[in-house]
């Protein structure tokens, strides 16, 4: 059965016997987009600040909370067969929906950019390993076409069959090996007893490790539900999603703080990239850095759809437009502003998406009805708090975090504000 997520339009729901994800095809799917270059920087990012086991911790931690709120979402979408933007207008409203998906659109945007640059620069390192600095193999410009134009086709033809023809079969167990290889090599070469005795510089609250951790899980939550919704049953979507990610995520998270430490303890990219480069003669680098090219699909497709939410256009259509941009934004940007990239993207979309659950589990008990004409101002008031609340935290009081607390009190105000304002619903679904 060919099955793409373009078949059917973001505000269509997907028929049930077009429902064929069963939880081993999602755990393939976000184990494999849980493991990736760009989680393996991430990593490094925490590295300096917290040492070994303070890292360890707030990757333990954040990847677990991030998880079960990315499954829990993943569920809305096998409960509505509803693509993620889409969805939104159940709780938003049908204008109020269009705010998260401009938003969505540009973080996506942004996503893609950052795939084709990991993928552009561990590219071009091996080429002038294997070869020469001066060679073609090695030229930043060529890798960054290269992966733009393959990850642009991925998304233009929209291969969801890919999961089950070519990823679970096979392509698991290669990342599996890849991952593996890199774990025995880091335990032949280096000290961990050391590292792990060895504290971080201070330069990094716990608070802000564990919401740059938990911002990876969450950065997948405006998209999850354009593929859940092929879900067969929500607790195949729950577990295989959960389990799936959370194993990927914080596997390769934790190799990037460990490798940084011991192999790259400058920090930088390149001394990360070097590291990763000399094991095992760089296959599990290579294995990885393809395995890169499914995420920047997921980040173009994905925000295609979203732009369907907003743009009457086919998504093919949209998705080489995207992939274009994405493509030259990969060619002038630089890697520098990522972690402020992570942040940002929690302060928007963790509040968003405690309105929802809240909204989906609670106050609609999991039905999918209706979506109002307009805007449902009790949702928008609830988003604003909790994004508010999220900066004032993180600003003033970075050490607690910022991430969870404005995910649970813009819930707490969904909860309040729509039992308040549930007349007004019912009169809208009427």
């Amino acid at each position: 059965m060919n099955i793409t997520s373009s078949t059917y339009s973001p505000d269509l729901a997907v028929p049930a016997e077009r429902r064929v994800f069963g939880a081993r095809d999602l755990f393939s799917l976000w184990f494999s987009l849980g493991i990736g270059l760009m989680v393996l920087q991430t990593g490094a990012l925490l590295a300096p600040g917290l040492g070994l086991a303070g890292a360890l911790l707030a990757i333990l931690l954040g990847t677990a909370v991030g998880v079960l709120l990315l499954a829990a979402v993943g569920v809305i979408g096998s409960d509505t067969g509803l693509a993620s933007m889409a969805a939104l207008k159940l709780s938003l409203g049908t204008r109020g929906a269009s705010l998260p998906a401009l938003l969505n659109l540009l973080q996506l945007v942004g996503w893609g950019a950052f795939e084709i640059i990991v993928m552009r620069d561990a590219a071009s390192l091996l080429g002038g390993r294997a070869f020469s600095e001066g060679s073609l193999l090695a030229s930043p410009l060529l890798w960054t076409l290269f992966f733009g134009a393959l990850a642009t086709l991925l998304a233009v033809s929209g291969p969801l069959a890919f999961v089950r023809k070519i990823l679970r079969k096979w392509g698991i167990w290669l990342l599996l090996a890849a991952c593996l290889w890199l774990t025995w090599n880091l335990f032949a070469k280096a000290d961990l007893a050391a590292l792990w005795a060895q504290a971080g510089d201070g330069s990094m609250p716990l608070g802000v490790g564990f919401d740059i951790a938990i911002a990876m899980p969450l950065s997948w939550l405006p998209l999850i539900a354009d593929y859940s919704r092929f879900g067969q049953r929500a607790r195949h979507v729950f577990g295989g999603t959960a389990l799936g990610f959370f194993i990927g995520n914080l596997w390769l998270m934790s190799l990037g703080v460990a490798y940084t430490l011991a192999f790259a303890p400058s920090g930088e990219v390149n001394a990360l990239l070097l590291a990763l480069a000399g094991a095992g003669l760089g296959i599990p680098l290579l294995l990885i850095l393809l395995d890169e090219s499914e995420n920047a699909f997921a980040d173009i497709h994905s925000a295609a759809v979203s732009s369907g939410i907003l743009l009457r256009l086919k998504v093919e259509h949209l998705a080489l437009a995207i992939g274009l941009l994405c493509t030259l934004i990969a060619c002038l940007a630089p890697l520098a502003q990522y972690q402020n990239f992570l942040l940002l993207i929690g302060s928007v979309f963790a509040p968003l998406f405690g309105v929802v659950l809240v909204d989906h589990f609670i106050l609609r008990k999991r039905r999918a009805q209706g979506a109002a004409v307009g805007l449902r101002w009790p949702a928008l008031l609830a988003w604003l708090g909790g994004v508010s609340t999220y900066h004032l935290l993180a600003n003033f009081y970075p050490d607690v975090g910022a991430t969870l607390p404005s995910l649970v009190l813009a819930g707490l105000l969904q909860g309040l504000l729509g039992r308040a304002f549930s007349g007004d619903r019912e009169t809208a679904r009427a």
